[in-house]
């Protein structure tokens, strides 16, 4: 075998033993089985009041959907405050209709985005500075209960373990193909960098939450200077997370197992475009999205175009070396969809399209690609209809 023959067959080697890891990784998760759903432990016998803080631009197609499930949970002591940021729709007369018939919840129209605010840190705040909550649930306007007891298990459980602010994680409605296809991989692609052992232990670094549901103490909220202190962050959820680790305050997440779900986005574009700028909010420098675009491609690609390529150049009559890439290449695609399979189980994803994976991973270096175009000097980002520059909302 020539040099890069052997070189590609180690590499190759050790990439089957990234994946092989995987397996083990999921064996944990399976064991452990960590997650809150509707039969879990809750409310507690002394409910503290819990203040619901939704931010919401142009949101009529889901923001009924997201309220009414919202005021039919089963926890006795709740307000739900919406936060109808500039929008242009009918998101504000969906929200007081609502209103007129249930008195737990209430409306603030947020006419004018202050300088030096993104959106829906704003909101955010704004909402919360009107609420009486002894703790605060922050959740997305898209999301809709799946249980009734949603923010009674959550609130025992932050309870039980000691949470300064907690994150239940949402069962992702994926509808289109392509949705199927790219979000797993996008979802996958988060945990390089935030692996949920991490993030729960009080001793690592590792911060991560996810804002579609967010329930923190308001002690906690004021000690890591509110949104305040995320005022210009397109990922506010992580940033928020990794304020509450650096405070040396109890940050946990945790799977739910349909207590709620969310539909992130609805075609191609969108996807492609909606996870660029949730890596670049996430991810943020030139090294850590370098690092991310080499760990798909040598993790996930190169068996595959290893395996392509190898076998193409034994049929050529290249050698038999190429032969040797070639199906150790095949070998560690075949370990690594079978890791994909097991992991799509894990996560209520389409399990049939576990095949798709290489394409789903094609898709996700473009949404990197995507993200790296946004360290330009002078780019900007559009979210929710408002271009913002890096440092500051641009004018509209």
């Amino acid at each position: 075998m020539s040099v890069p023959q052997i070189v590609l067959t180690v590499v190759l080697s050790l990439v089957s033993l990234v994946w092989f890891s995987r397996h083990l990784m999921i064996c944990r998760e399976n064991r452990l089985n960590e997650l809150l759903n509707g039969e879990s432990p809750g409310p507690p016998a002394d409910p503290p009041r819990i203040s619901v803080i939704i931010a919401a631009k142009d949101e009529a197609d889901v923001i009924a959907t997201c309220v009414r499930t919202m005021l039919d949970q089963d926890y006795p002591n709740y307000e739900v405050i919406v936060c109808n940021d500039r929008s242009d729709d009918d998101t504000a007369a969906i929200v007081e209709r609502i209103a007129g018939e249930d008195d737990r919840l209430r409306l603030i129209n947020i006419t004018d985005l202050p300088d030096g605010w993104y959106g829906k840190p704003n909101a955010m705040q704004t909402g919360i500075a009107a609420s009486t909550g002894e703790y605060i649930c922050m959740i997305d306007a898209d999301c809709r209960q799946l249980s009734r007891r949603t923010l009674s298990v959550a609130m025992q459980h932050a309870l039980d373990c000691g949470a300064d602010l907690l994150s239940v994680l949402p069962v992702l409605e994926m509808k289109g193909f392509w949705e199927n296809v790219i979000q797993p991989v996008c979802g996958a692609l988060m945990m390089i960098w935030f692996r949920p052992d991490r993030v729960n232990d009080p001793a690592k670094k590792t911060a991560y939450a996810n804002g579609a549901f967010m329930l923190i103490r308001r002690e906690a909220y004021h000690a890591v200077g509110t949104h305040q202190a995320v005022r210009q962050e397109l990922n506010e959820d992580m940033h928020m997370a990794a304020n509450v680790k650096r405070a040396g305050l109890r940050l946990k997440v945790i799977r739910g197992d349909h207590l709620y779900k969310v539909r992130m986005y609805t075609s191609f574009g969108r996807i492609v475009r909606g996870w660029g700028r949730i890596f670049f909010g996430t991810f943020g420098t030139l090294g850590r999205l370098l690092v991310t675009l080499l760990v798909v491609f040598m993790i996930s690609l190169l068996p595959w175009a290893a395996g392509a390529v190898g076998l193409s150049l034994a049929a050529a009559g290249a050698g038999g070396g190429w032969l040797v890439v070639g199906l150790v290449a095949v070998g560690v695609a075949a370990l690594q969809l079978s890791v994909i399979a097991r992991f799509y189980k894990l996560i209520n994803a389409k399990w049939g399209l576990f095949w798709t994976y290489p394409l789903g991973c094609l898709m996700a270096t473009v949404s990197l690609l995507i993200s790296l175009s946004k360290l330009h000097p002078t780019a900007k980002v559009v979210w929710k209809s408002t271009p913002y520059a890096k440092t500051g909302p641009a004018s509209e």
